[in-house]
């Protein structure tokens, strides 16, 4: 799995100007599987996306397709992590 870690280089003003394409975006992930769950940090400076893939590569794709990135509106951060010890509730990701 991956740990996404978007830090926001625009001010909010223009972050909020693409905000609709980027939740566009992560919903079509969702439905494809490819994410877990995602949400703004707080304090509002980006945002966190759980990826469930051990591809960075097929990661860095999807990446490349969010509103975020092509406007260069945030920069990323990728990390790779395996769980190891999980919530039962959370053992469909680990098992699929």
């Amino acid at each position: 799995m991956f740990i996404v870690l978007l830090k926001y280089v625009k001010p909010l003003s223009v972050v909020d100007d693409f905000i609709q394409e980027h939740v566009d975006f992560l919903d079509k992930h969702y439905k494809k599987g490819d994410f877990i769950f995602s949400g703004r940090r707080d304090p509002r400076i980006g945002g966190v996306i759980l990826v469930n893939s051990n591809d960075e590569n097929a990661v860095k794709e999807i990446i490349k397709e969010d509103p975020f990135y092509k406007n260069q509106v945030a920069d990323y951060e990728l990390i790779k992590f395996s769980p190891t010890k999980y919530d039962d509730k959370f053992s469909p990701f680990i098992n699929s």
